[in-house]
């Protein structure tokens, strides 16, 4: 009798299957100059004077501000396409019985606020009351268009690149515990705190454009990539694989957020392994580190160098400590999908 195949945890597919599932879908579009692959941001297509970048991502995790998060998380991808995000399309979900104006008004003023804040135009979607739904799911879908000259993609990463993180980790993951899980910190962490913790999906925010934007006008810059399911670590491990490259990284200059630490910690949860929009890797020549970090930094960005692309001999990701060297763990997904499966 033949064994039932296993349910899939919460989170995303696991990239494993994910490459088989993807393996012969090539478009036999010449145009389409970047398709569907594991670490890679965006799809691009050749309009003949420019590309356009295309990205589709939904929010699940985070029940508040789910407009907000929709605009600025598929941004974020086009943008690590050395692409400017400029028209945005939504398909919002809402749950049957619970669903009404002011939800559905709450959630589209945040979509506005956040293109406004983009100078990105909505442009289109959908609308539904769902069954079988409990919360509302915003299915962003962000288009961009980048020069010629100007493509970014995770692929570029180069053998001796310096690899610089911008922003600290893990933002997103910061304040989706602080809102999401309110009521069960409420007596260990001081209100203060907690509010800081939630306003973290403001400051430092997490969008990564505007990052992104200088640091191509810094660059060059080899590759992009915001690591967002799965922390640092799998960001890594994605930027690895779609380059074929060896990282070296050095666990004690990662800069992991007192706050993300602490919210981590209480939950038992690896912040390295939770989802981390508002950060980004660079791949930099390094003879350009120094003037990219200074252009980043005289703007009041933060951003520091914690590694190195080693080889094309991959891919593998190598933290550095000073107990010596050994494998990064590939997370098989993210610790806050982790936890609403352990909390359902």
């Amino acid at each position: 009798m033949a064994r039932a195949a296993e349910p899939f945890p919460l989170g995303k597919i696991p990239n494993p299957v994910l490459r088989e599932l993807l393996a012969g879908l090539g478009s036999a579009d010449p145009r389409v100059r970047v398709g569907p692959g594991v670490g890679l941001d965006a799809a691009v297509i050749d309009l003949g004077d420019r590309y356009l970048v295309a990205k589709t991502d939904p929010i699940t995790f985070a029940s508040d501000w789910a407009g907000w998060y929709a605009v600025h998380v598929n941004a974020n991808d086009v943008a690590c396409m050395g692409a400017e995000p400029r028209w945005f399309l939504a398909s919002l979900l809402l749950p049957e019985g619970t669903a009404d104006r002011g939800l559905a008004e709450s959630i589209f003023n945040q979509i506005a606020e956040a293109c406004r804040s983009l100078e990105v135009s909505l442009v289109g979607g959908h609308t539904e009351i769902s069954h079988g739904i409990d919360r509302p799911i915003v299915v962003g879908c962000m288009l961009g268009e980048v020069p010629k000259d100007g493509l970014v993609t995770p692929a570029g990463a180069q053998a001796g690149d310096e690899l610089l993180l911008v922003g600290g980790i893990p933002i997103e993951a910061t304040a989706i515990l602080a809102r999401e899980k309110a009521a069960e910190l409420k007596d260990r962490f001081e209100p203060q705190f907690l509010e800081r913790c939630r306003k973290f999906l403001f400051e430092p925010g997490i969008s990564v454009v505007r990052a992104a934007r200088l640091a191509r006008a810094a660059g060059p810059i080899h590759a992009m990539h915001d690591p967002t399911e799965g922390g640092l670590l799998a960001g890594l491990w994605e930027l690895a694989e779609a380059s074929g490259c060896a990282l070296e990284v050095d666990l004690e200059a990662i800069p992991i957020l007192p706050e993300g630490q602490a919210l981590c910690a209480a939950f038992g949860l690896n912040p390295l392994a939770s989802i981390a929009s508002g950060a980004l890797l660079l791949a930099v020549p390094s003879d350009r580190q120094l003037t990219i970090i200074q252009a980043l930094a005289a703007q009041g960005i933060v951003v520091g160098a914690i590694g190195q692309v080693v080889a094309r001999a991959g891919p593998d990701v190598k933290l550095r400590s000073a107990g010596g060297i050994g494998p990064a763990p590939k997370p098989e997904r993210d610790e806050i999908a982790r936890l609403l499966q352990r909390s359902a």
